[in-house]
């Protein structure tokens, strides 16, 4: 079984340049991971894989059915039904091993993000196709799941695409990894943590190689200067100019072209030029891949009320009769704050309760949900379009701090879901906020965009509320601990409050 890309090129409309150039690509039995930057391609390659997308040129080949999970959850999976009453093995192994229960169907509006991940991954591995595209598989999923998730996956035996940030489990499943580099792509042996050692020896072989070549061209570039000066200066052939009675200056030129001095000159410049043609060749074939800066200034302020929000004790209606509780919830102006618990115990919905009752202004609040429907991402992207040259710049170089490149963001027509929540995030900090409020901030994003965020917020002085699966993340950023749990022997969750 394989899956092969054959000198394939594309491009999307609305982008002045190619994204892939003519790649060869060839997909063996077992999981290659897709890794990258934001907007680089990962999810295209995946698409153009499944079949959704077709290549400008060259051909997809592969020898049976293709099953694509992309990043959204949105909808159920279209078998949802069917697998949830089927009575095969592998779906009752399935269902038992993602813990997916049978009322999912009926409140899927209500699912907790990870649980729709975990019921739409079931639906695919269930299918058994030759080929699975998994996007982003562990966004939304807290840890106990991830290694549930993790155990399904190794029992795949066909041909498995993964596009994630998640390093653990990319070192766990992959055997090799695809690093986009547009226009091209590098396929690597092991993975995430092999694969990336061995690409960064790889640039740095290159660039020491380009600073070489680029050195041997400028030493022939000089000695061709020096030459040609050399040569005006003593090896002036023709009469031209000379008065009649120059008897001297005639004699001199008759002797150069008599020993042939002249033509040896010319032979030599000859010979210059083909070196500084072939050195020239050779460092045009040197390419490395241009590096940017990271990071940016985050200019949050502190608010000088009392308290940014203060709730009652009280009890939030989760459906299916589930509910939580929660006692009362106050924060300071620089308080910093985990809010923690395992996916569809709560967390969100306490957010969604939280944010009407926030004792600040609306334009001093950052809030990043932890998923942006389609149709508010291009609501996102029509305000960017909209913005002065001032406020455009400022928001460019905060995107580029996050290390997406500005110019292909804005000429994409659906920028990832990694730099829509780019955009949406430096569009808050422009404002210099009082409180961030952020559900799974590290979902979708590359993990030098995280380190950057992480390294941001660190410094900023405003409030930090973090709902997030990633405790590296939380261990850094917070000294607050909301915790939710399950209550033992029934099916509500309450909210206890701790230290990091």
């Amino acid at each position: 079984m394989a899956l092969t890309f054959q000198h394939v090129s594309f491009g999307f409309e609305t982008s002045p340049e190619m994204l892939f150039t003519d790649i060869t690509i060839h997909f063996s039995t077992g999981w290659t991971g897709v890794v990258g930057a934001n907007g680089t391609g990962k999810t295209t390659i995946l698409r153009l894989a499944y079949g959704e997308l077709e290549p400008q040129q060259g051909q997809i080949r592969t020898a049976g059915q293709v099953v694509y999970c992309p990043q959204r959850t949105d909808e159920a999976p279209f078998d949802f039904a069917e697998f949830l009453t089927a009575t095969d093995a592998e779906a009752c192994v399935l269902r038992g091993r993602l813990g997916i229960l049978p009322e999912w169907e009926s409140r899927w509006e209500t699912l907790s993000h990870g649980e729709r991940k975990r019921a739409q991954i079931a639906v695919a591995l269930w299918q058994q196709p030759v080929v699975l595209a998994i996007d982003e598989p562990t966004n939304h999923i807290d840890r106990d799941a991830r290694l549930m998730l993790a155990e399904a996956l190794r029992t795949f035996a066909g041909v498995g695409l993964l596009v994630s940030h998640d390093r653990e489990l990319l070192d766990t499943l992959c055997d090799q990894c695809l690093f986009i580099e547009p226009p091209s792509v590098v396929m690597r042996p092991g993975g995430y943590s092999a694969a990336a050692e061995q690409a960064r020896v790889d640039e740095e072989h290159l660039r020491k190689e380009r600073a070489s070549a680029k050195r041997a061209y400028q030493n022939i570039r000089t000695e061709a200067v020096t030459r040609q000066q050399t040569s005006k200066a003593n090896l002036k052939t023709t009469k031209r100019g000379l008065a009649r009675g120059d008897s001297d200056g005639r004699g001199k030129i008759n002797l150069l072209r008599i020993s042939g001095k002249d033509g040896k000159a010319g032979r030599l410049a000859d010979q210059l030029d083909g070196r500084l043609h072939q050195a020239q060749e050779a460092l045009d074939k040197i390419h490395v891949n241009k590096t940017y800066r990271l990071g940016f200034w985050l200019p949050g302020a502190c608010s000088k009320r009392d308290f940014l929000f203060s709730l009652r004790a009280g009890t939030l209606d989760l459906g299916d009769g589930r509910r939580l509780h929660f006692p009362e919830l106050t924060m300071a102006p620089q308080d910093r704050i985990a809010l923690t618990g395992a996916n569809g115990s709560g967390k969100s919905s306490l957010l969604r309760h939280l944010l009407p009752q926030l004792n600040l202004p609306p334009e001093r609040v950052v809030y990043l949900p932890q998923e942006i429907e389609a149709a508010t991402a291009r609501g996102i992207m029509a305000e960017v379009r909209a913005l002065s040259d001032a406020d455009y710049g400022h928001l460019m170089t905060i995107v580029s701090g996050l290390g997406s490149r500005p110019h292909r963001l804005i000429s994409s027509d659906e920028p990832s879901p990694g730099e829509i929540r780019k955009l949406l995030l430096a569009l808050g900090v422009a404002r210099s906020p009082h409180l961030i409020i952020m559900d799974e901030p590290t979902n979708h994003l590359d993990l030098p965009a995280i380190e950057c965020l992480e390294a941001a917020l660190e410094e900023c002085p405003c409030g930090l509320l973090l709902v997030s699966h990633d405790l590296r993340f939380l261990q850094r950023l917070t000294t607050v601990r909301w915790d939710i749990a399950q209550e033992v022997g029934g099916s509500d969750t309450r909210l206890s409050v701790g230290t990091t």
